[in-house]
Order: C-alpha cells, then structure tokens, then sequence
C-alpha cells in the first residue's frame, strides 16, 4: 500500500508588499495563526520576526482601511486568537506596513528598547471594559420622588398652559438637567469606587449618550479575571434594577497602549 506524503508546514516566502500590522508580542520563532487577515482574500496571519520580538501581520490589499464593523471585527479576531497565547501590545487599526523589511528595520529594530519596556508592563495583564446605563424612567421617577423642588413645580405645570408656563418649564429643565448631572457623578463614583481597587489602572471615558453613566476600561492582572467578573455580577445584583451595566474583555489593551507609526519614505 503506497503511503500518503507527511504534511509539512508551510513556510511563508516574504515579498515586497504591504503588510497590515495587528500588534507586537514577544516570540523568537516564526509563527502562523489559523485566523485570516483583514480584506477578506484569506491573506494568512503570521509573524515577522525581530530578535525575541515580532509583530503580528497579514499582506495587506488595501492602503487604507474604513472603519466598517467587517474591518474592526477582522482586526479584533486577530488580536483574540494572539491573546490565548502571548501579551500583546495592540497596533492602532488601520496601520499599513510599506514592507516586511520596514516592519524590521522601522518599528522593531529602531525602537526595540521602548517597546520591550512597553511588553514588560503588560506582561500578564488584560484590559476590560465596562459601561453602565441607566433606565431612564426608572432614574426620572426616583428623582421626582427625592427632589421636593422638582416635584412641585412638575405639578404646577401640568394644570396650566404652554403659554402662562413657559419660563418656568424652562427653569424646570435646568433643574433636571442639574439634578441628573450630580446624580451620573454620583452613581459613576458609586461603581468605580469599587473596581479600581481591582485594577493596576483605570481609564474612565467620556459618556457618548444622555443615559450613559459610566464609560470605562480597567487594566488588570489576568489572574483577577474572574474575581473583576464576580465584581461585576454582585454590581448588577444591587443596582441592576436602574442601571445595564455591559462588561466586555479580555480585550487588548487599547486603553493603556497603543503603537503608531510613521513610515520613512
């Protein structure tokens, strides 16, 4: 019986052609990852190497890459498959390599002190992400009930005309807006004051929605993962009937670093 030939890896051969950058990790050997790269020619991911150090890539199609939901999930996929296995330093979305060798002489080899110190830092750490909403009723109804002013003049108003009414609706709505304010830096320190303790840093965000109370992304140990998801549920155990809170991670690092580059001509 003739025997089938034994599969053998298949080396990539570098050409001269763009590169689009996902992130730098550490790693000695050569590497190929079974997620496909970004443009959607099924372009293979894998390492170009430096030392100890890589960055991870895929031949690039494009120049430039629009922001669509496509192109950021194609990047995402990379970086979740790399973060089973090594800590990575992200690489800004939407940056193209003019060559693998620029890759080499460019950004790892010129700055290879700086982005080792960088990979030290995060070395066995993930990001996680958390934003938390209020219901909306269920805040404006609270905020009836616990505020005297508001309350009374809401009653006034509503057994008399736009007309007669219409500086004070205006000074009604200066109050709610008030009122809501102290309330979102109130709820927002409530909820941070518990995790940052969990966490080597915390970036807090800017709220992008009227209802938004918190927008923030927490560095932490990896090995703290699921002590901050506890954290996480006991939140939406006490406050869940007025807030949604939605947990995201591990995600890289984005927060608390991100690569960028300018190409040499």
């Amino acid at each position: 019986m003739k025997l089938a030939p034994a599969r053998l890896p298949i080396a990539h051969v570098e050409n001269d052609v763009a590169q689009y950058l996902y992130c730098i990790v550490r790693c000695r050997e050569p590497r190929n990852f079974d997620t496909l790269g970004i443009g959607e020619r099924g372009d293979a991911v894998r390492t170009i190497n430096f030392k100890d150090m890589a960055t991870v890539a895929s031949d690039s199609p494009e120049p430039r890459y629009d922001n669509t939901r496509r192109n950021m999930m194609a990047h995402m996929r990379v970086l979740d498959e790399v973060m089973a296995d090594y800590t990575v330093l992200p690489i800004r979305f939407d940056s193209v390599a003019p060559s693998p060798d620029a890759i080499r002489e460019q950004l790892l080899k010129a700055r290879y002190g700086e982005l080792n110190a960088l990979l030290d830092g995060m070395d066995g750490k993930i990001e996680m992400g958390l934003k938390a909403f209020w219901y909306e009723d269920v805040v404006f109804q609270e905020m009836v009930q616990e505020n005297p002013t508001i309350r009374r003049m809401r009653e006034s108003l509503g057994v008399r005309s736009l007309e007669e009414t219409y500086y004070e609706r205006i000074r009604l709505g200066e109050l709610v807006e008030a009122e809501l304010k102290s309330r979102r830096v109130r709820d927002a320190d409530s909820i941070l004051e518990r995790l940052r303790p969990l966490a080597e840093k915390t970036k807090v965000n800017v709220t992008i929605a009227d209802h938004m109370v918190v927008n923030a992304a927490f560095l932490i140990e990896r090995r703290r993962e699921a002590e901050f998801g506890a954290a996480i549920r006991l939140l939406d155990a006490e406050m869940g009937h007025r807030l949604l809170t939605k947990c995201v991670g591990p995600v890289a690092p984005y927060n608390f670093v991100n690569v960028n580059m300018r190409w040499a001509r």
